[in-house]
């Protein structure tokens, strides 16, 4: 197989994981093509060490972190949340406590390794408000620091942990719904 050909087969990943991160097929697809095309012109400079597909994901990380770059400095990225707090109100009761408590989770690293898994988390993540999966790709999958986020979409430093927290009890929510109870 050459070269060309084993990124060709990697390009299903690739938008995957860009659609993931986008939420907006026509950007996914321009970013996994200057992926491969930067792929393509860097091929000198994969030396093995790594597999193609981390070195390629990698690329296409340093893409869409660009981008959502080039997006929050044109003020493409709206930050208002349209569901408030009201959702999570109703997970806590009158004390702060958890309304009903979270059911077992089992080994979370056996868990990681199912493909199924990845599927469901893949769900949720879609189901979060799309300024909400930004911030928490920005920091969980794209590896920004908090004050990075806060300088690159214009959000204070407690703006930035709320949408966070919120994100994780979105995604606990929906993995405890749609993963764990299920198993």
């Amino acid at each position: 197989m050459t070269f060309k050909q084993a990124l060709q087969k990697l390009r299903p990943t690739l938008l995957r994981f860009a659609m993931l991160q986008l939420r907006d097929e026509a950007a996914a697809e321009d970013v996994v093509q200057e992926t491969l095309l930067a792929a393509l012109e860097g091929k000198s400079s994969f030396s093995g060490r790594s597999q193609l597909k981390t070195w390629a994901v990698s690329i296409l990380r340093n893409k869409i972190v660009d981008l959502m770059r080039r997006g929050s400095r044109e003020g493409k990225l709206p930050l208002v949340d349209e569901h408030g707090d009201e959702d999570f109100d109703a997970l806590f009761d009158g004390s702060g406590h958890w309304q009903e408590p979270p059911g077992d989770w089992g080994d979370p690293a056996a868990v990681l390794e199912q493909r199924d898994f990845y599927d469901v988390l893949e769900l949720c993540m879609k189901a979060l408000p799309e300024n909400v999966a930004r911030v928490f790709t920005m920091r969980e999958v794209l590896g920004f620091e908090t004050e990075e986020i806060c300088k690159e979409l214009k959000m204070s430093t407690s703006n930035c942990w709320v949408v966070l927290y919120r994100a994780r009890m979105r995604l606990r929510e929906c993995l405890q719904l749609r993963w764990f109870s299920v198993r």
